[in-house]
């Protein structure tokens, strides 16, 4: 499904360690204790508006904080039959677990957006989320969470706190950005709570675009940011903001050879997280079209030493038995594989240009593409078989919980 790398260099892969950055037990952080919501006197009346961008021509990260972070919070999940004993150190017994992680306001009812990792464990299609969520503000309040629902796909969560449960607190709504618009080097803001230290604020630029990172299922994640500016556990769920102070994505994982933030880490794009919570929104649950086929990504060189008729596409190495490809005719890589330039190809699989008019183009172009339709929706696919071009018809099917792409 994705056009993710078949196979990596084993020496480079050993070097790097990737993983999500919310906290946990382990993770020593100390903050965020807090004793529920705050009881007793009048309660103030609730007022809600969405969040004005800093207006300046300039980064200004002073300007950024100020807008933004009264709408970032963190996010505290309890698992099991733990407590927040077990998050601070404490020993609260039950076997029970705690994490800590952020997570920003997204709408004037009450809606937080976070990670799928922050409030659930394990991968799919053994999922299971928390039995208790807290949501701290910057001033102070705290008010249990339901969660909405969350997408393990695009690691994306939504949960929904009361408004009435809040005492003299203005909810600011943060407004989303245009991932594919930003550039590399683009000044960039995260907000969140690394290791327990609340509303911390970090600063960068974007250093790559269209990077693919893990989910919680066998799926990759196409078209994440990349940033130097300082992720660290804790830092899941909060967002990576543009000089406008608008939501450019999620910050959710960090690489690093020695488990902290070396300035490697990796936010979800707004695009695909506003896609997640609009269907989280509508019925607790993400869909994601589904072609059957495992690709790798067609490069000049490529092209020329195996003769696949274009210098663009994913080229299918395998086709998942009984799926739409299958059904559709697309054809795989057949045995023996073949090796160029240290990699290891199957020659003699289709490779798909375009869907519908879109260009498949550039690393896990065909995830990310595949991102905007639905399942049960027909494409035609625009493939170059034997060095000639021509099209089929896909009815694309539904993502499984669990599997390769």
């Amino acid at each position: 499904m994705t056009a993710r790398a078949l196979t990596a260099l084993a020496g480079v892969a050993a070097l790097l360690a990737v993983a999500g950055c919310g906290g946990s037990a382990g993770n020593g952080g100390g903050g965020g204790g807090g004793g529920g919501p705050t009881a007793g006197g009048t309660p103030d009346t609730t007022t809600v508006q969405i969040a004005a961008s800093p207006s300046t021509g300039r980064f200004d990260p002073e300007a950024i904080y100020k807008e933004t972070a009264p709408s970032v919070v963190t996010v505290i999940s309890i698992f099991n039959s733990g407590g927040l004993d077990s998050l601070l150190g404490g020993g609260g017994g039950g076997g029970g677990q705690a994490a800590e992680g952020s997570g920003f306001v997204v709408s004037a009812g009450g809606e937080i957006a976070t990670n799928a990792h922050v409030v659930t464990t394990g991968q799919a299609p053994s999922i299971s989320k928390a039995s208790q969520v807290y949501v701290q503000f910057a001033d102070g309040n705290e008010v249990a969470a339901t969660i909405v629902g969350y997408d393990p796909n695009a690691d994306v969560a939504l949960l929904r706190i009361k408004p009435s449960d809040l005492r003299g607190l203005t909810l600011h709504a943060l407004k989303f950005g245009d991932a594919q618009a930003a550039t590399v080097g683009d000044p960039v803001a995260a907000i969140g709570s690394p290791f327990g230290e609340e509303q911390s604020l970090s600063v960068g630029v974007v250093s790559a675009k269209d990077r693919s990172i893990d989910s919680l299922t066998g799926f990759s994640i196409s078209g994440a940011l990349q940033t130097d500016a300082a992720i660290n556990h804790g830092n899941s769920g909060g967002p990576l903001l543009d000089a406008q102070g608008r939501v450019l994505g999620i910050n959710s994982q960090i690489k690093s050879s020695s488990g902290g933030g070396e300035g490697v880490g990796f936010a979800v794009p707004s695009d695909l997280v506003q896609r997640a919570l609009s269907q989280l929104r509508a019925s607790g649950q993400a869909h994601y079209a589904y072609v059957g086929v495992s690709t790798a990504d067609v490069y000049p060189q490529l092209a020329e030493h195996f003769k696949l008729g274009t210098d663009h596409g994913a080229w299918i190495q395998s086709v998942v038995s009984g799926g739409p490809g299958e059904r559709a005719g697309l054809r795989a890589g057949s045995s023996p594989e073949q090796r160029f330039q240290a990699q290891a190809y199957r020659p003699g699989g289709d490779v798909i240009v375009k869907v519908a008019s879109t260009k498949v183009s550039g690393p896990d172009a065909l995830g990310r593409i595949l991102d905007a339709y639905r399942p049960g929706q027909k494409v035609t696919l625009t493939i170059a078989r034997d060095g000639k071009q021509r099209t089929i018809d896909v009815t694309l099917g539904e993502r499984p919980a669990n599997a390769g792409p």
